[in-house]
This record gives C-alpha cells, structure tokens and sequence, in this order.
C-alpha cells in the first residue's frame, strides 16, 4: 500500500548533457552557430546585433528601430510584409535587449526559399515610414501614461535608473522622449547596427546544406558594411540609495531591493546563483515561507541575479498591503542577516541543489533552448566549461562558502531600496 504521508526519495541529476552547435560562416563572414536537429520541419533562424553608438539624448533610438523594424521597405509595406511571412505559415519578430537587438524568423524548413528574401528586405531596407512612426509614438506615450500607474512597473523603472544612471541600462524613458523620435535618427541607427559587421546569426532545428545555401544567397553577399561603437558602460558602487515615491491612494506598496553584483564571467557568479535561490529564487526560498507562507503579506515575493555585457546585479522584489510595508522590508532584512549569521542546514541546502540541477536539466526540453544556452555564454564570452563548473558548484557548495558569499554581496548598508505607494 502507498504511503501518501511519506514523501517519495528523490535522486540528484547526475549528468547534464549540452548539444553543441556547429560554427560555419556567410561568404561575409558572418558567423552562423547551427545546433541541428531533424525530427521536426521546422527551423529557428536568429539575426542578433549588438546595440551600439548609445546616445542619452537619443535614448529611443535602439528601442524604435527594434520595434519598427518590420514596419515597412521600399518594396513591401508593413501589411504586405506580415501578409507574405503568414502565406507561409511562418512567423517572424524583433526584440530589444539591454545589450542586443534580435530579428528571429520561425520557419518550415521547406518555405526557406521563399521567406529568407523577405527578412533580408527588412534588415537591409526598412525605411521606418512616417505615418507608422507616427502610430508607433502615439501608442507609446499611451503605454507610458498606464504603465507609469502601476506601481511595480514604477519601482522597477526608479530601480534601474538609480543603479545605472542614464545609461541603456537604467534610462529613465519619459513621455518627452517619445515626442523627439525623429525618422532621420532611426534610419542612422539602423545603417549603423543592422550591418552584416555587427550580426551573429543563431540557427536551431531543421537546417541542411540546402538550407545553408539559401541563407547565404540572401544574407552572405550584397550587404553594406559600416562602423559602429558597441555600448560599454562602467558603473562603481554607491552608498546607500533610498528612493521613495509616494501614491496615497494605493492599496499596495512596491518595494525593490538590491546592487550592482557581478556577471556571468565572474567566478563567484554560480555561487552567488545559490545563495540567490535559498534566499528568494524559487517557490520554497526563505523569502516566499516567511513572508508569503508564514505573515501572509505578499501574494510572491522573489529574489534574482541578472547577468548584463557590462554589468550584473541582484534584485529582491514584492508587492505588499501598504499597512504592512514597514513589516516586510523588517523581515526580507532579517531573512538576508540570518544568511550572513547562521549556516543554511544540510537538508535545506539538499533541496536547493536538486532544484537547481532539475530546473537546470528541465530547461534543455528542446533544440531550442539547446541554442538558448549557447546564447548566454557566446555573448558573454565563454564556452561550455562555465556550465560544468556551473553544476560542479551546485552539487559541491558548502554552507560556509553561502555564508561568506552573502557577507561578500549581501552588503545591506550599500543597498538602494525603492518603494512606491505608501510605507
């Protein structure tokens, strides 16, 4: 009979196996990194450009030619654009990162003909009409007005701005800078960044020498060069930062914690990964059990190490009844001084391990993530042995070495503290 009281055993993964891609290049140069996989007809091609030239008075650039990308060429309109990708069952998108942009096209393997020709229209000639640029900052400014309403967002906003000053990292984007958008600065942009100089170029899936070839066709030959700056940003820490704003009528408070951390490329990154985890980065942290489980002031709370090109830091965040705002910043203080005091017990540090390693092994459901794994450490400038020191420190760490990386990062007297609504 099965004993329902009594939790099952569990075993720690033991190995974690990465696929690797394959490195080949455009009759351009441009670096292609395939990871291959020929189960399914359907292939994941990623056009990745760093940002570049960062200009704080021009902080939209980036953003707006990310965003508008698709928005029309010489040849197509932006109808006739996702009309074309659609017929073919494809799908196709642009997102902006903090250090990158990406265009990412999904495709059947068997469309590639017919597809590739209309993503090199669009990252060789988008034009940014005015009538769509025109749209596009009006339904900004509106995003704007309700996002600056919520007081996570808000938080969120002041947080990064107080940790990264007027950087890409931490601009404080406000409804004037919207209004001095102009076409002329997005089609500079563009001819800086979107150049075959500036592009490494991502497959995962179903991707042949066939496949190969027409990607080259298209994108290895006939495609302007220019120069451009990668953004490089430096920031030191600073003294306690306190920001508080004030919003009498919530019924919540946001609150934000945190400092500038290290980054991926640092050795005690993977340390600092699983002292983050025990104190805030999964459903049973110390975090979610004192001030979800046993007070009952948050519906979740949680904490996270956020690795950048130039930068890392570390987050704690919540919103909490504003009557009880006092109280939870008291605890989550508590919570990171018992890290500093007291060693995390064996059995606890067990239960963060396996989550680790599964959470770890979870993520690899597909050839998909398999090249999402490769992304983190291309760009950042390592290879695949920081995944085997990563599960190496995950399954060796002891509590003392928590305990010292917490009085090493946790410097509370250094922190910057935002809340918005009341306290």
């Amino acid at each position: 009979m099965l004993n329902r009281t009594q939790a099952p055993d569990f075993k720690q993964v033991s190995t974690i196996n990465f696929i690797q891609p394959e490195k080949t290049f455009l009759d351009n140069d441009i670096a292609v990194f395939t990871t291959y996989s020929g189960e399914q007809d359907l292939v994941r091609i990623e056009f990745i450009f760093n940002n570049v030239n960062w200009n704080p008075d021009k902080p939209l650039q980036a953003i707006a030619v990310s965003a508008m990308l698709n928005n029309g060429t010489k040849k197509f309109s932006s109808k006739e654009i996702a009309e074309n990708i659609d017929f073919y069952g494809a799908f196709f998108q642009t997102e902006y990162g903090q250090d990158q942009s990406t265009v990412t096209l999904y495709s059947l393997n068997k469309h590639l003909a017919s597809v590739l020709p209309i993503v090199k229209d669009v990252l060789s000639d988008s034009q940014f009409p005015q009538k769509e640029l025109d749209i596009y900052i009006q339904n900004q400014k509106q995003k704007l007005q309700v996002n600056l309403q919520k007081n996570d967002i808000l938080s969120r906003k002041e947080f990064s701005h107080a940790l990264f000053g007027d950087t890409a990292y931490g601009v404080d984007i406000q409804l004037k800078h919207y209004d001095a958008v102009k076409r002329d600065d997005l089609l500079d942009y563009f001819k800086a960044a979107y150049q075959p100089d500036n592009c490494t170029i991502i497959v995962a899936g179903k991707f042949n020498e066939e496949s190969f070839s027409l990607l080259n066709a298209q994108f290895g030959k006939n495609w302007e060069k220019s120069e451009a700056v990668k953004n490089n940003f430096s920031f030191e820490p600073s003294k306690r930062t306190e920001v508080y704003k004030e919003k009498s009528e919530s019924l919540q408070s946001a609150i934000r914690i945190g400092q500038l951390a290290v980054n991926r490329k640092h050795e005690d990154f993977a340390g600092l990964q699983i002292l983050n985890c025990v104190l805030g980065g999964y459903f049973g942290s110390r975090l979610m059990n004192n001030i979800r489980e046993d007070k009952g002031y948050t519906y979740g709370i949680g904490s996270g190490i956020v690795s950048l090109k130039n930068a890392g830091y570390f987050f704690i965040a919540t919103e909490v009844g504003t009557d009880v705002c006092s109280a939870a910043l008291t605890e989550i203080y508590k919570e990171i001084n018992l890290l500093k005091n007291e060693l995390v017990e064996e059995e606890e540090l067990e239960l963060v391990r396996n989550y680790m390693l599964g959470s770890m092994l979870g993520s690899l459901e597909n050839v998909f993530s398999h090249a999402d794994k490769f992304k983190n450490i291309y760009f950042a400038g390592l290879d695949y042995s920081y995944y085997e020191n990563y599960i190496n420190k995950v399954k060796t760490i002891s509590a003392e070495e928590i305990r010292n990386l917490a009085n090493k990062y946790l410097k509370t007297e250094t922190f910057t503290e935002v809340i918005v609504g009341r306290k």
